[in-house]
């Protein structure tokens, strides 16, 4: 029988955890002959919270989830764990600008950071969802010395599943026929979806959708402004789709990347050949190969509108950088 991997998620009570952790017991992710450990992190007032998701869990019979660790210390939670999934972290709240909410998340993606390094498995590869992502990604990778900066990303999936979903509407096409879309930079408002490279069932999208005003504008801003949208809709901010592009982002990593494709994902930013600064979290068009080595896609053109675009959420990483700076 296949050996268990053990996958270690935080924030288990929350609502994005809810819905990613069934979905990780029925095989989405690492297949139907994987057998998974979950151990899951919650701070202690909601430790309550996940003994009802774990009765749940346990109520879903799912046979390949072999056992379900909770603790509200990281040294338990990524104790060898081979997959750590950064759910948890405290949210925006009213008026709290973003800057407010770095400095908030900070000392904890530190305390992570230095556990996943001296408790994880030695193949650890790490996700970071919790927003602002790019930024607690940069401090968790800076407290784990120990742990390959390759195997730290940040999650900007769920901006390029926006980012489809706009074009296929637009086009009047099916989510796979849209192909070839990157975002850059930042999961947050100065991110960039590069349509300019998008193809619409083979062509490039600009040509199908023959409306370049609407992709600088009304597509670039719904893409980039759509978690606020969603927040003033229902109240609460996306929670499925952001369990889902976690699901989509771990598949990404671990399957080789079709041939001519490639999906987003913030990494570290050195060497990358874009010029963009070292020292960053950024997001960047990527591929696996089949021997599971991730690289950025080299070989885009780059207009000057686009180069504006990344030159300017760049940026804003590098503004919010210097805010952590004392964290890493």
């Amino acid at each position: 029988m296949t050996a268990p991997i053990r996958i270690a998620v935080t924030g288990g009570a929350g609502q994005i955890a809810y819905s990613l952790l069934f979905r990780l017991g029925n095989g989405e992710v690492f297949g139907p002959q994987q057998p998974i450990i979950l151990q899951i992190l919650e701070i202690p007032p909601a430790m309550n919270a996940l003994q009802g998701v774990v009765m749940e869990l346990q109520d879903s019979a799912q046979p390949l989830l072999h056992d379900v660790i909770i603790s509200d210390d990281p040294s338990v939670a990524f104790k060898d764990a081979n997959w750590a999934i950064l759910v948890g972290g405290m949210p925006r709240g009213p008026g709290m600008a973003r800057a407010d909410l770095i400095a908030a998340n900070g000392p904890i993606f530190v305390a992570q950071g230095k556990a996943l390094n001296d408790c994880a498995a030695a193949d650890i590869r790490v996700l970071v969802v919790a927003n602002p992502c790019n930024s607690n990604c940069l401090v968790a990778k800076a407290n784990a010395p120990d742990i390959p900066a390759d195997r730290f990303f940040a999650m900007t999936r769920l901006d390029e599943n926006r980012a489809k979903s706009q074009l296929a509407r637009k086009a009047g096409a099916p989510i796979d026929a849209v192909s070839k879309i990157a975002i850059w930079g930042n999961h947050s408002s100065t991110q960039f979806p590069n349509f300019e490279h998008t193809e619409i069932k083979g062509e490039l999208a600009e040509t199908i959708i023959g409306d370049r005003d609407w992709l600088e504008k009304e597509f670039l801003s719904t893409v980039q402004e759509r978690g606020a949208a969603i927040i003033n809709a229902r109240g609460k901010s996306s929670a499925a789709s952001a369990a889902n592009a976690a699901l989509d982002s771990l598949r990404s990593l671990i399957q080789p990347t079709p041939p001519g494709q490639w999906f987003s994902a913030g990494i570290a930013s050195e060497s990358n050949p874009y010029g963009i600064a070292d020292g960053l979290i950024y997001s960047f068009p990527l591929r696996r190969d089949a021997e599971g080595n991730i690289g950025i896609v080299q070989e885009l053109n780059l207009s000057a509108y686009a180069l504006g675009k990344i030159r300017a959420t760049e940026a804003e990483l590098k503004e919010e950088r210097e805010a952590i700076k004392d964290l890493l």
